[in-house]
């Protein structure tokens, strides 16, 4: 299994509100299987463990 720390970026909008946004590395959606044609993935928030999953859509 690969591990990486990543850092999420903040960005404000015009009307002032902040969006995240966080860059996936490409060798992470290639080992799960996404790619241009197949890009949608599930996404599920963990509360009890505060763990991000994400997963390639079936």
């Amino acid at each position: 299994m690969e591990k990486r720390i990543l850092k999420v970026s903040f960005f404000k909008s015009g009307s002032g509100s902040i969006s995240p946004k966080l860059s996936v590395p490409k060798s992470f959606l290639d080992t799960i299987g996404v790619t241009k044609e197949e890009r949608e993935i599930e996404i599920e928030v963990k509360e009890d463990t505060k763990e991000i999953v994400i997963r390639k859509k079936k």
